[in-house]
């Protein structure tokens, strides 16, 4: 099945034609109607009740046709402006947050997140070394002033878990006046030192995009991860983080919930995040996700859960056919360069779609035990495509 992906016009999305998400579904979509001046941010793949494919042939959703939820929700993400500084609660708080505050938290599952860049991508993930944060703190003294001489004592101390939270905490519930004086402060006698900690324009830019917002100061906790395309960040359980800048595939678990409490005009749940989020630094390099590869064409990313694994194929122009071997779990493939014939099994026999950039489709438990990717008629780019799927590698 052929599906029109559901596009998110959030306003930290790109705007207009530099928007990876309105390039996709103005290939993926025939009716698509670009807008210049809109912002596009996120395109949706999959039966999550917030943004359901649609089956291209026949105009259903494609939970109706299947009578059945997919265990992942597939999307593409076009970034200009800071995403929330946010956690993701693990299945336990989902439900009891869902429970109790359902017009927030929108179901009862939990989130677990692997995006990957497909342009240079920047993004805060994970505290930082707790020795590296004391330092910041030093070496900024507004944040000494903000947090307290006490608890950055006790940072220096015991650089642990306890003391690093004893910090933070005290950060995240400054009053909005003190973290609005601290951010003025830095920006207007620290941009030396910015400069020097290759912090400067990451600061200045989100400043500029949320003064006065104490997520500004949420640069000086968290790793700055710099993506190159194919590379892979993976946000488990309560792993804080917030998307800076680019654009990715992202695969997670079926859900949109989110605890936020910084960079953001929406609710802010800082006293849930402090609760949820995992106090433990680390550096920014052990935050990078390493797929494992198959063989030349094939990789695939396989995060320690179960919901979801993503595929990714990249086949050489001068390849005539590559067979790819699945297991029968219903699939979602998104092309992102290049054309193929793909041919695979289904209820009513085998099928032929012709892929090219934008294509999506539904890939059906049929299908197993293997697709096969055809040579298409006056192709000469090399093809990529990502796949998400129930994650069966675990099973192996």
């Amino acid at each position: 099945m052929e599906l029109t992906g559901w596009v998110k016009n959030y306003e930290w999305g790109r705007v207009g034609i530099n928007s990876a998400v309105a390039q996709l579904a103005m290939a993926n979509d025939p009716d698509f109607s670009l807008n210049e001046t809109e912002s596009y941010a996120e395109m949706w793949m999959g039966t999550h009740l917030c943004g359901v494919s649609i089956v291209k042939e026949t105009g259903e959703t494609l939970d109706r046709v299947l009578k059945k939820d997919l265990p992942y929700l597939f999307k593409v993400l076009s970034i200009k402006k800071a995403l929330s500084i946010q956690v993701h609660p693990n299945k336990c708080e989902a439900e009891r947050l869902h429970k109790e505050r359902p017009e927030i938290y929108k179901d009862a599952n939990h989130k677990p997140e692997l995006a990957i860049a497909l342009t240079p991508f920047l993004a805060l993930v994970g505290f930082r070394p707790v020795t590296d944060i004391a330092d910041f703190i030093d070496e900024f003294q507004p944040l000494t002033k903000l947090i307290g001489k006490e608890a950055v004592q006790q940072l220096h101390a015991d650089p642990n878990a306890d003391s690093l939270k004893l910090c933070y905490e005290k950060l995240m519930k400054s009053d909005d006046a003190v973290i609005a004086k601290c951010i003025q402060d830095i920006a207007k006698n620290y941009q030396k030192e910015l400069k020097q900690s290759e912090l400067l324009d990451v600061f200045n830019t989100i400043n500029k995009d949320f003064q006065g917002d104490v997520g500004v100061l949420s640069i000086f906790f968290l790793n700055l991860v710099r993506l190159q395309p194919g590379q892979a960040i993976y946000l488990g359980a309560n792993e804080i983080h917030a998307y800076l800048d680019g654009d990715c595939v992202e695969c997670m678990a079926c859900s949109d919930n989110v605890i936020r409490a910084g960079l953001t005009p929406k609710y802010k749940d800082v006293e849930q995040l402090i609760a949820s989020v995992i106090f433990q630094g680390g550096a920014a390099h052990s935050k990078l996700f390493v797929p494992y590869r198959i063989d030349d064409t094939v990789q695939v990313y396989v995060p320690p859960v179960d919901d979801f694994a993503v595929i990714n194929v990249a086949i050489k122009h001068t390849v005539d056919t590559y067979k790819l071997q699945i297991q029968a779990f219903g699939s979602i493939l998104l092309c992102l360069g290049g054309s193929r014939t793909l041919r695979l099994n289904t209820k009513d026999g085998v099928k032929e779609i012709t892929l090219t950039r934008g294509s999506i489709v539904y890939i059906p438990v049929e299908a197993a035990p293997e697709i096969e990717f055809a040579s298409a008629e006056d192709c000469g780019e090399d093809f990529t495509a990502y796949i998400a799927t129930y994650n069966y590698f675990r099973l192996a």
